[in-house]
C-alpha cells in the first residue's frame, strides 16, 4: 500500500548512491515548505526524507529492497540469524522469497528449500522483536506505516464530512470510517493514526496514510486552492453587463458581469475557492464564454442582421 521509495525519488531500482543523492537534493529544493507554499508540500518533503533516509544507507537499502514496506522490523545481522537457524540442517540459509513457514521460504547453500519445518521460530525471530528473553533482544519494533489512495470529488473535497471506504489487504477487506477535512487538496494526506502495519513484540502500529485524488469535474477545474469555471453569457449580457448565476462546489454563486466583456475574461471571486482551514481560501475565477442561441426565432435573426447593418465593429482589425 506505502509508495514504492524509488518512485517517490525518481530513480530506477539500480540507481547509484550518487543518482540518488542527486534525486533527493533536486526534489528537497523544489519541495521544501519554506520555499513551495503549495499544501501538500510539507507532505511531500516528509516522503522524500523518508525515502532518501532509507535509500542512501547501503544496510538499510538491501533490506529495503528485499523486504519492501517491512524492512523496518528486519534486524540488520538478519541473515546471521537465519544461517544460524538452518545450520542444523547442513547448509547456509539465504532469502528466496515467499512461502511456507508463515510467508518465509529459505534455501540451503545446497539448493535445497525448506519452509521452516524443525526451526524455532519463536527462538529465532523472538530475539529480534522482544520475545525470546534474556539479554541482546532487539525490543518492541513498530508496525510500517502505510498508504492508500482515496478518490474524491471536488464537492466531497470542498465540503469535507465523513466518509466509509474499504482497503483490499493481505489479511482480507477492512473499512474505515473516515473523517476528510474541510477543503482537501489533491495530493494531501489524511493519516488514520495506528491502522498501518502490525508491530512486533509490543511495537506500536504503524499510521495509514489516505493519500488524496480528487476526480476530473467537467464544471471545475482546480489549481491548488483556486477553482475555475465557465460563466456562460448571451450576446446582450455582454455587451450590457448582467449578473449571472455559475456554479461552484458550494453551491451557486453570483458573478456580475461588467459591460463590453468578450470571451476568455476572468472574473476574481476572493476567497471563494477550496476553503483553507490553516490560512487564505482559495479564490473562484469564472471565465466569461459568450455563446449564441442555437436555433434563433425569425425575430432575433432580423435584430441580428438589423445589428450586422449598423455596426462598424471588426474584431479581426488589429487594434
Amino acid at each position: 500500500m506505502a509508495r514504492d521509495y524509488y518512485e517517490v525519488l525518481g530513480v530506477p531500482r539500480t540507481a547509484s548512491a550518487e543518482e540518488i543523492q542527486q534525486a533527493f537534493r533536486t526534489l528537497a529544493r523544489k519541495h521544501h515548505p519554506d520555499v513551495n507554499k503549495d499544501p501538500g508540500a510539507e507532505e511531500r518533503f516528509k516522503e522524500l526524507n523518508d525515502a532518501y533516509s532509507a535509500l542512501s544507507d547501503p544496510k538499510t537499502r538491501q533490506r529495503y529492497d528485499r523486504f519492501g514496506d517491512d524492512f523496518r522490523q528486519i534486524p540488520e545481522d538478519y541473515d546471521e540469524r537465519v544461517a544460524a537457524a538452518a545450520g542444523a540442517r547442513g547448509g547456509r540459509a539465504g532469502w528466496a522469497g515467499g512461502g511456507g513457514g508463515g510467508g518465509v521460504r529459505f534455501r540451503t547453500s545446497d539448493g535445497a528449500g525448506f519452509d521452516g519445518s524443525g526451526v524455532d521460530f519463536e527462538d529465532l525471530f523472538g530475539g529480534m522483536f522482544g520475545r525470546g528473553g534474556g539479554g541482546g533482544g532487539w525490543g518492541p519494533v513498530p508496525g510500517a506505516d502505510q498508504e492508500a489512495e482515496i478518490q474524491l470529488s471536488v464537492e466531497e473535497a470542498y465540503r469535507g464530512g465523513r466518509r466509509s471506504i474499504t482497503l483490499g489487504g493481505p489479511n482480507g477487506q477492512r473499512s474505515y470510517d473516515v473523517t476528510i477535512p474541510r477543503g482537501v487538496v489533491d495530493g494531501q494526506r489524511i493519516r488514520l493514526a495506528g491502522e498501518g502495519g502490525r508491530g512486533s513484540g509490543d511495537g506500536p502500529p504503524g499510521d495509514l496514510y489516505l493519500r488524496v485524488r480528487i476526480k476530473p469535474d467537467g464544471r471545475f477545474r482546480l489549481e491548488g486552492r483556486d477553482i475555475h469555471v465557465v460563466a456562460p453569457v448571451t450576446p446582450w449580457e455582454a455587451v450590457l453587463g448582467a449578473t449571472v448565476p455559475v456554479p461552484t462546489p458550494g453551491g451557486t454563486a453570483k458573478v456580475t458581469i461588467p459591460p463590453n466583456s468578450s470571451s476568455g475574461r476572468r472574473l476574481r471571486l476572493r476567497g471563494e475557492g477550496m476553503p483553507n482551514p490553516r490560512g487564505h481560501n482559495g479564490d473562484l475565477y469564472a471565465e466569461i464564454r459568450i455563446m449564441v442561441p442555437p436555433e434563433p426565432t425569425a425575430r432575433e435573426r432580423e435584430l441580428f442582421e438589423e445589428l450586422a447593418a449598423v455596426s462598424a465593429f471588426d474584431p479581426r482589425r488589429p487594434r
